[in-house]
C-alpha cells in the first residue's frame, strides 16, 4: 500500500500523537550526573570552559548532590582534585583522599543516590597521566595493581559503582580479583572499555587538572578511526569481568554505541563529554541554536543509538525541562 492510502503525516499531527508513538524517549533515569570534587570548605570554583560546571569542596558537592537526588537523578559520579600530586598517584587510593572522603559525605547524605566513581590515576600523578611512568613509557603492568587499590579504597568508603577510565589491558581482571578477594563480590565495574583519544576532553582536563605534563595518550586511548578494535576491546572487559561498558566520547561514535549493543546486548553507557557540552553552550550563549531543543535531540540520539545511561553534565537542566 502506498500513498494516497498510506499517509505517515497522520501521526504527527499534534504533539499528543507525536508522544503516544514516540519510539525514544528520554527520561530522568537515564542520567549519571559528574562533579569535580577538591579539598577545601565553601569552594566553587566555576569552570571557564563550561559554563554551570564546578569545582567543590566536599560541603558544597554535598549540596549539589541534595539537588541532584530531589531532580530523580540516580547517579552521580565522582572525579577528585587532590591538593598533592606524587609520581605514582597515590593520592587515589589513599584510604583519606579526597574522593574516599566525598563518597562518605554523600552516602551520609543520600544513602540511595547511587555514587559511581572514576577510577584512574591521572588527577593524581605529577606528570597527569594514567598510569605509571618509566622513561616517558607507561607501564601497562606496574599500573594494575594501583588501579585495584584504588577502586577498593573507593568500595570500602561506599561507593556503588567502580569505574576504571585508564585504558590499560587487564584493568578489569585486577579491580574484579581485588574486589572479590575482599568480599565486594557484588560491587558492579562500569569500564570505560572504547575510550577514544579524543580532542573533545579539552574542558575536562581544564576542570580535573589531569593535562598531561608531556606527550599524549594516543598510547593506551584508542584511535578515532577504529570500530571493530572497539568490539575486541568490550569483549575482552566481558571476559575480565565487567558488569557494564562505556564508550567515550558519544556525539562522535554514535556508530560505536550501536555496535556495541547490538553485538554483546549488555547495558552500555555513553559519556557526553565536556568538548561536547560547551559547544551546545557557546553556541547558544552566542544565540545560533536553542540549548534545550539542541541537547534534548542530541541525547535523544545518543540514548536511540544504543546507550542505556548517559554521563552527562547537562543532566540537571534535563531533568528540569522533564518535569515541566
Amino acid at each position: 500500500m502506498t500513498f494516497p492510502v498510506v499517509r505517515h503525516r497522520r501521526l504527527r499531527s499534534n504533539e499528543t500523537l507525536r508522544r503516544m508513538v514516540r519510539e525514544t524517549n528520554l527520561t530522568v533515569s537515564d542520567f549519571i550526573y559528574p562533579l569535580f570534587v577538591m579539598e577545601g570548605r565553601e569552594i566553587r570554583n566555576p569552570v571557564p570552559s563550561m559554563p554551570g560546571v564546578y569545582q567543590m569542596s566536599i560541603d558544597q558537592v554535598v549540596q549539589e548532590t541534595k539537588v541532584v537526588f530531589e531532580l530523580g537523578i540516580p547517579a552521580v559520579i565522582l572525579f577528585g582534585i587532590p591538593e598533592h600530586k606524587d609520581d605514582i598517584g597515590s593520592g587515589a587510593f589513599d584510604p583519606e583522599g579526597i574522593v574516599q572522603k566525598a563518597i562518605k559525605a554523600i552516602k551520609d547524605c543520600c544513602p540511595e543516590l547511587v555514587v559511581v566513581t572514576d577510577v584512574c590515576l591521572c588527577e593524581y600523578t605529577s606528570h597527569g597521566h594514567c598510569g605509571i611512568i618509566d622513561g616517558g613509557t607507561i607501564l601497562n603492568d606496574p599500573t594494575l595493581e594501583f588501579l585495584s587499590r584504588t577502586a577498593l579504597s573507593h568500595v570500602q568508603a561506599g561507593a556503588d559503582i567502580v569505574a576504571p577510565s585508564d585504558m590499560m589491558d587487564g584493568r578489569v581482571m585486577a579491580i574484579r580479583q581485588k574486589l572479590d578477594a575482599h568480599g565486594y563480590s557484588n560491587t558492579p565495574i562500569l569500564s570505560y572499555a572504547a575510550k577514544y583519544a579524543s580532542a573533545f576532553y579539552g574542558p575536562f582536563r581544564d576542570a580535573a587538572g589531569s593535562t598531561p605534563q608531556f606527550g599524549d595518550r594516543r598510547s593506551h586511548q584508542m584511535d578515532p578511526g577504529n570500530a571493530l578494535e572497539a568490539l575486541r576491546e568490550v569483549e575482552q572487559d566481558l571476559a575480565e569481568g565487567v558488569d557494564m561498558v562505556m564508550v567515550k566520547p558519544a556525539l562522535a561514535y554514535l556508530d560505536i554505541i550501536r555496535r556495541v549493543k547490538e553485538n554483546f546486548n549488555v547495558p552500555v553507557a555513553a559519556y557526553n563529554v565536556s568538548g561536547e557540552y560547551a559547544m551546545v553552550k557557546a553556541a547558544a550563549a552566542n544565540g545560533w541554536v536553542e540549548e534545550d531543543r539542541v541537547v534534548m535531540e542530541i541525547l535523544t540520539s545518543i540514548k536511540r543509538a544504543g546507550a542505556d545511561l548517559i554521563i552527562s553534565y547537562h543532566a540537571k537542566d534535563v531533568a528540569r525541562w522533564l518535569q515541566s
